[in-house]
């Protein structure tokens, strides 16, 4: 019996996908792993299909139709997870910015505890490595901003390597989340957060990737910008029986 689903997105990942599935499988604990593909130009998913003889009721495959965002491929893959009961339920990239090996320490936080554990790259300090200032400046900036909008005592809110307990998910309304880039997994945090579960970072290092190209856009900003004021606003309007 697996001890979790780790959910991998991709679109375009075909020069790591086959390390990044094997250094899961590698693990001393036992994961499946969920690959979510946007119909990929770049033969990602046949890979994976080639990939899952060897690894057969472990690697499982949802391809999708478009490039429709990170947020809904999360949420496809929740509700795939859900519906398979499975107990814990990870994302993380497919680009080996997030290290595979840091799985069992999220988990770890979950087993102790925790009711979403956060791979944090400013837990302690700033943990990132490969990044040009101006991206590191965005991302520090962007966290703070959100810290002060939300009130959310988490130091890294941007984060994309998470660790959720079935019961998360379970009690978050999934087809009311409104965000597909950046700030989804603001959102996947903030509604945590106001349900009253307990979220616990985990201090990580996170390495830009070194293959294949960065899906951050100007757009995926503006979203988590102005996203996350809105976001803050409904949540007081609704408060106030608005």
């Amino acid at each position: 019996m697996a001890e979790g689903l780790v959910i991998i997105p991709t679109y375009n990942e075909i020069e790591n996908i086959e390390a990044i599935i094997r250094a899961v499988f590698d693990l001393p604990r036992a994961y499946d792993v969920l690959i979510v593909d946007d119909d990929s130009p770049d033969g990602t998913a046949q890979r994976v299909m080639e990939l899952q003889e060897e690894y057969p009721g472990r690697l499982h495959l949802e391809r999708r139709k478009g490039k429709t965002g990170l947020g809904t491929a999360y949420i496809h893959g929740f509700k795939w997870a859900l519906e398979r009961e499975y107990p814990y339920i990870f994302e993380m990239d497919a680009d080996f910015s997030h290290r595979p090996t840091d799985l069992p320490r999220l988990h770890r936080a979950c087993l102790d505890g925790a009711d979403m554990s956060i791979g944090s790259r400013y837990k302690k300090g700033v943990n990132v490595v490969n990044w040009p200032l101006h991206r590191m400046l965005l991302s520090y900036g962007a966290s703070f901003y959100v810290k002060l909008i939300t009130g959310m005592r988490v130091h890294d809110p941007t984060a994309g390597f998470v660790c959720y307990n079935r019961k998360v998910l379970q009690a978050l309304d999934l087809d009311q989340v409104r965000f597909v880039g950046y700030a989804f997994q603001i959102e996947m945090k903030y509604r945590a957060y106001k349900k009253g579960f307990r979220l616990q970072e985990v201090s990580i290092v996170f390495t830009d990737r070194e293959k294949g190209q960065s899906k951050m856009s100007k757009t995926i900003v503006w979203e988590a910008v102005f996203g996350v004021l809105g976001m803050k606003m409904r949540s007081l309007f609704k408060k106030n029986g608005f």
